[in-house]
């Protein structure tokens, strides 16, 4: 009896029109992204509404000295009687606000001079580059602890100034690298004969293909600079007065928490910061699993490969002749070969 065989059925389904408004947000599909946007979007809150809802003034003295954590104070205070949960409160608004203004600075600074000098080419290729391999050799926190030294009040804004002129080159280096790949492409070519001027070719055909590296460069600046604010205000550069979670470990530092054993003055600083760089980091990875198909998982999958209910899947070779028109693939079972009688050459024999 024969059996009839069709091919393989794979099909490419056409994207319906909600599906399509949905692949907008395939970045958010991530396990990686959703979790480090919701601690992101934790601290931020705190950020915004820690000074309001501190318990006690993060200055106000007491004479409960290096008191554990209780109902009354749930971080516990410190030598002086201080509440330490209201510290960390109040000094969550300075880490975020020094760490995405110096993101922002240094972001628009890379994306500035480093596609423009990749779009352009020539002697403004050479001019900026030279800038950029210049700014990359500059160390910020030497350089915020001399300008520290020069003036009295060395305030968050001028921390995240500094932080983003230091922190701008490397971003521009690898945005000029990306534009180079980019410049010769055909819908640049086609743009570019069609009359456009440049800075349009620049802003609709070569910045939306740079959208990932520049959101991804953003977030390890965010970093860096949150980093950066938090060993000034340890070391004692930045103004201590003004609090942080780094100003927090420096008081901690200072009068010996780790040998009095007050672990609570400077462990939940310390979460903080974990906490807050593993959001960044997972953000950052989401970004890294959106743009490169090789890490891409659900974040970036899209297509969809099934099979057509009632066919049947073959794996065979086409020969010439089931090429014909009407022929009809047999699935056929290999006949038994013919024993050799005792006096019969086998074909190795005869060859």
């Amino acid at each position: 009896m024969a059996v009839t065989a069709t091919d393989v059925a794979v099909l490419d389904d056409p994207p319906a029109p909600a599906a399509a408004g949905r692949a907008k947000f395939r970045f958010l599909r991530g396990g990686k992204t959703r979790a480090g946007l919701l601690i992101l979007v934790f601290f931020a809150l705190f950020a915004v509404i820690g000074p309001w809802i501190a318990p006690y003034d993060p200055d106000a003295m007491s004479d409960q000295l290096l008191q554990p954590p209780s109902a009354d104070h749930w971080f516990g205070t410190t030598h002086t009687g201080q509440d330490v949960l209201s510290q960390i409160l109040v000094g969550t608004r300075g880490v975020l606000m020094v760490g995405f203004i110096a993101g922002f600075l240094a972001t628009v600074l890379s994306v500035l001079i480093g596609v423009t000098a990749g779009f352009l080419g020539g002697a403004a290729d050479e001019l900026l580059s030279m800038l950029s391999n210049v700014f990359l050799v500059i160390p910020g926190l030497p350089l915020i602890i001399i300008i520290a030294s020069f003036v009295e009040d060395t305030t968050d804004l001028l921390i995240a100034a500094v932080i983003a002129l230091t922190s701008w080159a490397w971003g521009a280096r690898v945005l000029r690298a990306q534009t180079l790949s980019l410049r010769r492409r055909d819908y640049v070519e086609a743009a570019r004969a069609t009359g456009e001027s440049t800075w349009r070719i620049i802003l609709f055909e070569v910045m939306p293909n740079l959208t990932a590296v520049i959101a991804s460069g953003f977030v390890g600046t965010v970093i860096f600079a949150i980093l950066s604010e938090i060993t000034l205000a340890f070391i004692g550069v930045a103004d201590i007065s003004h609090w942080n979670w780094g100003t927090v470990l420096f008081w901690a530092q200072s009068n010996q928490a780790l040998a009095q054993g007050a672990w609570w003055w400077f462990v939940p600083a310390g979460l903080c910061i974990a906490l807050l760089g593993t959001a960044l980091s997972l953000i950052n990875f989401g970004i890294d699993e959106f743009v490169n198909p090789r890490l891409r998982t659900a974040t970036g999958s899209s297509r969809k490969v099934r099979m057509r209910v009632g066919f049947t899947p073959v794996a065979r070779a086409t020969a010439p002749e089931e090429t014909a028109p009407g022929f009809t693939p047999v699935a056929r079972a290999a006949a038994p070969a013919a024993p050799e009688s005792p006096g019969t050459p086998s074909k190795e024999h005869s060859a």
